[in-house]
């Protein structure tokens, strides 16, 4: 085996005409002692172009983590399954870490991959030297060995990141030598701003995070030690960011490394105070910890988060990612008197100067509304850029200070009336407003003071926004109805109003997030609203055909919510829609998992949204046989594409399905779905027997002469059954399969007498 013909065969990988044979090349010679260290050893040489390195990187990744432990034989008979040879792995084991040191990006995140595997197959056992080896080069003099070393070391904190106390004490054993190595260093490097500094600032940063983001052990980070951490990570958030980077496109600032390091340092301190340090919110186990915390630390933190603030109130650029954890660690202490009353004397202008331009229509809301609506209405509803937030944020934070903070409210609704009984008031600041009194819709509809005023303060100011020529006033409009929801309304025609300015703007209006937000207003109204069924009762088809419309166009799951609750509001008007209703759906379930769904996850959920709104049709038509009959041919066709495809993730919505379809008659065509059913299970839906479970026992019992015309059917049932339970997979799928077979039994009494297996 020559370095030669690997170096050759990972060159011809990247051909799309030699692919195949350099990978059956690579596939015959892998298993070969001595391949892996001679791979690593091609990963690294320099004088190779960088994409045969990486090529080889990821081949070593992927041969490292599928065969670097030893397998068992599972049948008797079968051949042993590939391992790494011990002789490779040492040879790994000791070089691995100089090569990620001495690595380039691309290929150090893959060699990464390697270690963190290594870690959880050899570590401690065959690899007891790991904390010794890291400990020597964090130590060493020449800084190019610092970065490697700790991103080996925090693989290592990420691998038992998430285990229970007691599993971890080996790693937290090593922290005890390991955090005063980090700590020194990021000691020394703090004066220095220059960005290799302040990358590897952020990398100990990283360490140090994964370290104590589950579990604090206070054996290892003591009073003494913690406080000497927490005075760092001050330092680092108070510190200012160089000049220069002001030059760069405001965009590409938050990855920047001083943003970066910054968003760590904040990140741990919101971390720190949500998880250990906050009183009453915290296990007994920290209880006297978040008590010594909030007095120790609350002055101090509190001071520069709030200089952070200031910052951005002077209009000088603090990355998103920051302004976010500044606000989440504001919002844990609003909750203490303690760290209240630091807070206290610069709320009010934290809300008018912080806060409220926060959550104003903003320069990129402008530009995405504009250019990519859809775009748009993803970032506005994805429950994961809640989490990312600077805008939630201030949102929470400001609902957390009006709820438990008295005089919070009274000053922050003067100023929002303020601001939007301005004459010729800037949309974009009416926004603001709104957004601020809808937020904490829930306080003021619990305070009389404001119960008794709301209805007006809709009628007065937000009724006549959904004829602004600004969309994103118009979408506020719905918005702020939807959090007013469970007002109750004293003059019904007011109730009225609202309803058909909501139903016109989901029917009429031109830009798609106004539909989007008029949808689901429309929907929290008829749910809260008694009298809103009636109202709009005589709309509904209208209604519901541009939903079908919007769904299609947007694909939100939170749409899919919206057609659900109006399908079950309003079963006998669905009755007349029903076909076209589930045409559409089908018609959107087919674009949405055109492609790979597995890559996007927002593609998934909304496809499960269209299976679950197609399940709620079948199931409040349940009695109409001739529109089942109909729905039927649509709802197969949706069936069919999933199993071919073989879409795992909707294998359970699918069967659901099938339930419905045959709880009422067995069709010819349901009866081909069956054998489909069983195909499914010999391949790869035994995981799935008991959410199979109803549909068959629909085919036993919906239609048994046709279930027992064909003798192949109790066949087919009764070796499902034994599979399941002979495989082991769980007492819940051995008692449906039983229960299954219990079922034919008593099902057709005297007529499978003969069958005997």
């Amino acid at each position: 085996m020559e370095v030669n013909s690997i170096v050759e065969a990972l060159r011809a990988t990247m051909d799309i005409n030699n692919r195949e044979q350099a990978e059956k090349q690579l596939h015959e010679v892998h298993k070969i002692i001595g391949f892996s260290p001679l791979l690593l050893q091609v990963v690294m040489t320099e004088q190779l172009d960088m994409p045969v390195r990486q090529a080889g990187a990821i081949y070593l990744k992927n041969v490292l983590t599928q065969s670097w432990q030893e397998k068992e034989v599972e049948n008797p008979g079968d051949p042993v399954p590939f391992s790494v040879h011990e002789q490779d792995r040492q040879q790994i084991r000791d070089n691995v870490i100089e090569a990620i040191i001495h690595a380039a990006g691309p290929i150090r995140s893959q060699l990464c991959v390697i270690v963190s595997h290594i870690i959880k197959c050899d570590y401690p056992g065959r690899w007891a030297v790991l904390p010794e080896k890291i400990a020597t080069f964090i130590q060493s003099e020449n800084p190019m060995q610092w970065m490697g070393a700790l991103m080996t070391l925090y693989q290592m904190v990420k691998v038992y990141e998430y285990k229970r106390p007691d599993e971890r004490k080996i790693l937290d054993d090593a922290m005890g030598i390991m955090l005063p190595l980090i700590y020194q260093r990021i000691s020394f490097m703090m004066q220095d701003q220059s960005e290799a500094s302040v990358l590897l600032q952020k990398q100990i940063l990283k360490i140090y995070y994964a370290f104590i983001q589950n579990f604090l052990p206070q054996d290892v980070l003591t009073k003494e030690v913690f406080t000497q951490w927490m005075e760092v990570i001050r330092q680092i958030v108070d510190r200012p960011v160089p000049e220069e980077t002001t030059q760069i496109d405001e965009d590409e600032r938050p990855e920047l490394a001083w943003w970066k390091v910054k968003k760590w340092a904040t990140h741990i301190l919101a971390r720190v105070f949500e998880r250990y340090g906050s009183p009453g919110n915290v296990t007994k186990e920290y209880n006297a910890f978040a008590e010594w915390y909030l007095k120790a630390f609350s002055g101090g933190i509190i001071a520069v988060l709030f200089k952070v603030l200031d910052q951005y109130r002077q209009k000088i650029y603090v990355a998103p990612r920051v302004m976010q954890q500044v606000l989440n660690y504001l919002n844990q202490g609003v909750s203490h008197a303690f760290s209240w009353k630091y807070m206290k004397p610069h709320f009010q202008t934290l809300i008018q100067e912080v806060l409220f331009p926060l959550m104003c229509h903003s320069d990129e809301d402008d530009e995405l509304w504009n250019t990519d609506p859809q775009e748009y209405i993803r970032v506005k509803y994805d429950v994961f850029e809640d989490f990312l937030s600077p805008v939630i944020a201030a949102q929470t934070l400001f609902y957390s200070a009006a709820s438990k903070r008295k005089e919070v409210l009274q000053k922050a609704m003067g100023f929002s009336m303020q601001v939007i009984n301005e004459p010729n008031v800037n949309p974009r600041q009416k926004d603001g407003a709104l957004h601020m009194i809808g937020a904490v819709a829930e306080v003021l509809l619990k305070r009389k003071i404001y119960k008794d005023q709301a209805e007006m303060m809709l009628v007065n100011h937000v009724y006549p926004e959904f004829t602004n020529e600004s969309g994103f006033l118009r979408a506020r409009a719905c918005w702020v109805l939807k959090h007013f929801c469970e007002l109750k309304f004293k003059n019904e025609n007011n109730l009225r109003q609202a309803l058909e300015l909501t139903r016109n703007a989901l029917c009429s209006d031109k830009d798609l997030p106004v539909r989007v937000e008029a949808a689901i207003a429309l929907q929290m109204l008829i749910t809260e609203q008694e009298k809103a069924k009636q109202f709009i009762q005589p709309h509904i088809k209208p209604i519901i055909l541009e939903l079908l419309n919007v769904i299609r166009e947007t694909e939100s799951d939170d749409l899919t919510t919206v057609m659900q609750r109006l399908v079950c509001t309003y079963v006998e008007e669905v009755s007349t829609l029903a076909v076209e209703m589930m045409t559409h759906l089908a018609s959107t379930f087919a674009s949405v998992i055109d492609g790979d769904i597995s890559e996007s996850e927002e593609k998934s959920i909304t496809a499960l949204g269209l299976l679950n709104t197609m399940e709620t049709i079948l199931t409040v038509m349940e009695d109409q046989k001739e529109i089942m009959l109909q729905l039927e041919g649509i709802v197969l066709n949706v069936i069919g594409v999933i199993m071919q495809k073989e879409i795992m993730d909707f294998y359970e919505e699918m069967l659901s399905l099938v339930y419905s379809l045959t709880s009422g008659h067995v069709s010819v065509h349901l009866w081909q779905v069956f054998q489909m059913l069983h195909t499914m299970f010999q391949k790869d839906g035994i995981d799935y027997f008991t959410e199979m479970m109803p549909a068959l026992h629909n085919y036993i019992t919906v239609d048994t002469p046709a279930f027992l015309a064909n003798p192949e059917h109790v066949q087919i049932i009764y070796n499902m059954c034994k599979t399941v339970m002979s495989a082991d997979i769980g007492e819940d799928a051995e008692c449906h399969a039983a229960k299954l077979l219990e079922v034919i039994i008593l099902q057709c009494p005297g007529q499978v007498d003969h069958v005997s297996y």
